[in-house]
């Protein structure tokens, strides 16, 4: 039986990969890449001529037993478009069915937009929370919003450029002016970091370009309203809630933490 490699590839500029991804994928008997076209240049740029299988979006569920088949005569590779497979990209479901059959699996870690933008993006980073890509119906992006707009975590989220002045309308909406950084095409020519406000965004974004990655502030702790937090603890206290189950329901509503959250469920009456 041979091993899955998850190999992180460059998200813009081809300098950016690692040694041991080069060495992977040369010694790996497939490739099984989201984009081929996008792959083979890569693999061209550095003289590897392992095959190359496609494995995307439509096809990941028909393609899961050629690779399972694959590894189990050898090692195999997976690339996403750019970045790290499974990551907002194909690769889950693969991992999953490797993880229930006992197949040895190896990340290869590497370029990712996720760390990249939110080290730039001047916003604090001690805590944040990946969305992914945003929803592409407006309604959906906006619930998703919502249930994030009480929390004290950094948000980071990928949008297509022909969706992003409506979505800055929505954070405006949703979120208020929080600060925010869109990370323009990151490692590319164009690269470009903005920080701003969502009106300041919509101001330099008329006419949207390339891929962004949103960096958007969380709620800072000083804003959360205690004192409704702990009547809020008190009723589900009064229903007879134990405190496991009312800090579950409470933390990711109050923008507090659990530690904070039981602190307050302390000082309850009985």
């Amino acid at each position: 039986m041979g091993t899955l490699y998850l190999v992180a590839t460059p998200i813009g500029n081809l300098e950016d990969i690692s040694l041991r991804a080069m060495r992977v994928l040369k010694d790996v008997s497939l490739i099984a890449a989201e984009d081929t076209r996008r792959t083979r240049k890569l693999l061209s740029h550095y003289d590897i001529h392992t095959p190359l299988t496609s494995y995307h979006e439509h096809n990941k569920r028909a393609k899961l037993g050629f690779l399972l088949k694959r590894l189990a005569e050898g090692d195999v590779a997976v690339v996403s478009e750019a970045g790290t497979p499974g990551m907002s990209d194909p690769g889950y479901e693969l991992v999953v069915a490797c993880v229930e059959r006992g197949v040895a699996m190896v990340a290869v870690p590497g370029a990712s937009v996720l760390p990249a933008a939110v080290v730039v993006s001047g916003l604090p980073t001690s805590r944040f929370l990946f969305l992914g890509f945003l929803p592409r119906r407006e309604g959906e992006r906006k619930r998703l919003l919502t249930e994030v707009a009480t929390l004290p975590y950094t948000l980071v989220a990928l949008e297509a450029p022909h969706r992003l002045r409506r979505t800055l309308v929505l954070i405006r909406e949703v979120l208020g002016e929080r600060r925010l950084a869109l990370c323009r095409e990151l490692t590319k020519f164009h690269e470009e970091v903005f920080r701003g406000t969502p009106s300041t965004a919509l101001g330099r974004f008329t006419e949207p370009l390339g891929e962004f990655t949103l960096v958007i502030e969380g709620v800072a702790l000083e804003r959360v309203d205690v004192a409704a937090v702990e009547v809020e603890l008190g009723r589900l206290k009064a229903q007879g809630l134990t405190a496991r189950d009312a800090l579950a329901e409470m933390s990711g509503l109050s923008g507090l933490s659990r530690r904070e959250l039981y602190r307050l469920w302390l000082t309850l009456k009985a």
